[in-house]
Formats: C-alpha cells, structure tokens, sequence
C-alpha cells in the first residue's frame, strides 16, 4: 500500500473537522509539497492499460475532473498517484474570486457534496504560465469558461480568448458550459446559442491546428439537468459540429436523493453519489444520440470500481473522478484501476 493510501485514513476525520474549502486548500498544499520532495507515491499500479483516446495516449481511463486543481499549481502531484489525466481549471479570461464563502459542503451522510464556488481561479494566463513547464506523462486538459460578470451575448469571446491561450499548453481543451454557479452559464447549451459557440470554436481549432502544427482536441461539458428534447438538440449541434469528445456530467441543481438533509437548502451544484444516476442516463442517452465516432467522459458518483465500471458498459471511453476522492481517498485511484473496465 502506497503512503497516500496509508496516511488518508489517518488525516480523513482531521480534515472533516474543517471547513470543506480550508480542507481541500490544506491536502491540495500538502500533496503539491509532498510531490516536490519526492513522497507521492503511486497509488495504482503502473501497468494500467494505455488507450487511445481522441487521439491521445492516455496511460489509464481514470482522470480528475476539473475543480480540483483550478489554478494548474497541482496537476503533476495529482498525476503522480496514478491517474492518467488530469483536467485543470475551470479557467476563465480574467481572475476572479468566486462566490462569496462558505460556498463548499459536505454531506456525508449522502457521499455528497454541494458547492456554488462559481469559478474562482486565477486567469488563465497564470494558468498557462505553470502549464508551459509541465512535466507529467498524464494527460492534461485546461477547463475554460467565461467570467462571471461577461453577458452570454458576449460569451463566445471569453471562450475564444480562453481557447487561444490555452491552446500552445493542453492535450485537450473543454468547455464549461454547465455549471449551475455562474448566472446564465448553462442558457449556452441551447441549441442555437450552443451552435453559436461551437461554431466559433471549431474554426478556431481548426487555424490554431495550422499555426502549431498539433490539434488539440475540442470537449464540451454538460449539465445532468436537460430535458429528452434539450439532449437531442445538443445532440445534434454536437453531430454537426464535429466535436471531439463530451463529459457527462457536471453537478446537479436537483435535491433528490438528499430531501430532508440540513444542508439541501444551500444553492450550488450538487454532486456525488445522488448524482450518480442522473449522469447515467445522460451518458446512456447521449451515446445512442452521438456519432460513434464522439468519445464520452464519464463523471459523476464514482466511489468504487463498480461505479466505473456501470459508466464503461453505459458507453463511457474515459472516466473522472472528484468528490469520490474526497470521501474514499486515493484508495479509490487503485479500486477503479483494479477493475476490469474493459467492455
């Protein structure tokens, strides 16, 4: 058993006696100064099976999602357990400072969590900065968004800008458009505004392709919320446009599963294992509406092996993991990787 493996069970009811964002501050200085001195060590074995992706090489199918490293400062610590991608972010044009605290909740009680931390992150240029240096064989993919105070009418050039900057330092780009803590956000998975974008973004791809002479595969990121008309009105924009890859899901605004819990008043995103079968029928849906051709990301209430391996017979190529890192530690890295997730 690694020492990540070893110490979390030690330091788990430690951190839970915290605040749910001074916790994850804490272990995220932790681990990044522990990888610098050389004590991370692999959690999962290092013969995870490689598979080609969007045209990537990804050492393993288990990666973090974004918002556990929203400034790119933690990326290679968190590859260093075993992962086999890494998405940073979610970044946006300009730095800004999120909702107000507390804006992060734990529900234990529910493997859960509820957060509305609404972007924070230092810009993507600082992003960039850290990402030009990176050394890790994981994937890494940069999560970008629009600032909070930009209207969707104006949406389209934060994603460029964000596009653009990202691009000369991502294996992969993806867009959120989905989060529920950035008012607005998610009105850009309409069909129209959604082909708007995409649009833009697809020429975009294809420019930064000749200029760099490497493409760099376009993601989208989608709520678990939608409707059966509203998924194959995306569906269709994302046929037409070609796009490279999908992640299912982001969080949920619905409060099933947790009714009566102290905490379901509080706004935000929910996440965890009442998300779980939400995002199962929207990855389910969304591969028998997808071209074959477009890979899908499965996330959302992974605890265990078994939970990724229900997401990679429902059609899932890839998968990531967060809050189930919260609750079961890095000992879920080597439960998911020691499971058969071969369909």
């Amino acid at each position: 058993m690694s020492l990540p493996e070893r110490l979390y069970p030690v330091l788990k009811p430690w951190l839970f006696r915290m605040d749910a964002e001074r916790a994850h501050e804490w272990t995220t200085r932790a681990l990044r100064w522990s990888h610098a001195l050389g004590l991370v060590s692999r959690v999962a074995p290092p013969d995870g099976a490689s598979v080609q992706v969007m045209g990537l090489s990804f050492p393993n199918r288990l990666g973090l999602a974004a918002g556990m490293d929203k400034s790119a400062s933690t990326y290679a610590a968190w590859a260093a357990l075993g992962l086999g991608a890494v998405e940073v972010g979610t970044l946006t044009p300009r730095p800004q400072s999120g909702n107000p605290r507390p804006r992060l909740f734990r529900l234990p009680e529910h493997d859960a969590l509820i957060n509305r931390m609404g972007f924070n992150n230092p810009g993507i240029a600082a992003a960039v900065a850290r990402l030009k240096h990176r050394r890790t064989s994981a994937i890494v993919g940069v999560n970008i968004g629009k600032n909070f105070d930009t209207p969707n009418e104006d949406a389209v050039e934060d994603y460029r800008t964000a596009f653009r900057a990202a691009y000369p330092v991502a294996d992969y780009i993806a867009i959120n458009i989905s989060s529920p803590n950035t008012k607005g956000l998610r009105d850009l998975q309409g069909e129209e505004a959604m082909r708007k974008l995409l649009g833009t973004l697809r020429r975009e791809q294809e420019r930064l392709t000749e200029e760099h002479r490497v493409r760099r595969p376009l993601v989208v990121k989608l709520a678990p919320d939608l409707d059966g008309g509203q998924v194959e009105g995306i569906a269709r924009v994302l046929n037409e446009m070609a796009v490279d890859g999908v992640i299912a899901t982001n969080t949920t605004i619905s409060r099933e599963g947790i009714t009566g819990h102290p905490l379901a008043h509080e706004t935000g995103g929910l996440s965890g294992a009442p998300v779980r079968e939400r995002s199962d029928l929207m990855l389910q849906a969304l591969r028998m509406l997808l071209r074959e051709a477009t890979p899908i990301i499965g996330v959302g209430g992974i605890l265990s092996g078994t939970d990724a391996q229900a997401k990679r017979r429902l059609g899932a190529e890839l998968l990531q993991v967060y809050t189930g890192l919260v609750f079961r530690g890095p000992p879920l890295i080597r439960d998911v990787l020691q499971t058969d997730l071969e369909v």
